[in-house]
């Protein structure tokens, strides 16, 4: 069975996007996955199509509502449906390699992209909704992060990726960021390929790049080691 996505959104015509070329797009044509785009509009019930409404207890902007949403996630995600129900949300959970695997192992994934101030709490509350985030930055809308997460997920896919073992050596697989990479041609402007990684030694190699991976992530992101041992002083 293929991984099933479809998108809730007021951008329908955002999708497949950047989805459609490279990989994911190969993998979209071979049927590896789908992917639906709904408008959302199309479950208002007015004339104007109107998705939004004035927050409860004043303040700015506008509230995506929750009957229209609703209508719309159980029209994408009827009773039975074993996908997962994603908001993209700056205020949910952080993505990880850990939770891109666990969806790309799955059937797929129902994503609400929101927009506006937020989405009614209510509608979360009731549809289970996951609330996922990319990043702890504001986008206009939930689209580009769908975007990120299916790209994250569809590489993992099995026969995405030409060589699965890129994907084990990756950064973040094995808690650290990834070593450096050169390749042709050895010297370039004065730099040279570290020696070690032409040597053909390739117990060195390995050393080499798990201690390069190690020094990386001290120096860039501490909060990965801190997370690996927590006990480390």
């Amino acid at each position: 069975m293929s991984f099933s996505a479809c998108v809730l959104t007021l951008y329908p015509e955002m999708f497949p996007g950047a989805l459609g070329l490279s990989l994911a797009g190969r993998a979209l044509e071979a049927g590896t996955w789908s992917l639906q785009a709904v408008q959302i509009r199309d479950f208002a019930t007015d004339r104007h199509r109107t998705v939004d409404d004035t927050p409860a207890g004043g303040g700015a902007g506008m509230v995506m509502r929750a009957d229209v949403l609703a209508k719309a996630i159980d029209h994408a995600s009827p009773e039975g449906d074993p996908r997962p129900r994603l908001l993209m949300s700056p205020r949910g959970k952080p993505l990880n390699q850990a939770r891109v695997r666990e969806l790309a192992a799955g059937p797929g994934a129902v994503i609400l992209c929101g927009r506006f101030e937020g989405v009614d709490q209510r509608v979360i509350d009731a549809r289970g909704l996951e609330e996922v985030s990319i990043g702890d930055f504001i986008l206009s809308g939930g689209e580009p992060a769908a975007l990120v997460l299916l790209d994250a997920v569809v590489r993992l896919l099995p026969g995405v990726m030409g060589n699965a073992v890129s994907g084990e050596e990756e950064s973040f697989e094995n808690g650290l960021l990834e070593h450096p990479h050169y390749t042709r041609p050895q010297e370039f402007e004065g730099r040279e390929i570290p020696e070690v990684l032409i040597s053909g030694n390739h117990k060195k190699i390995a050393a080499w790049r798990r201690a390069e991976s190690e020094r990386l992530t001290a120096e860039r992101r501490p909060d990965l080691l801190a997370a690996a041992h927590p006990l480390a002083k």
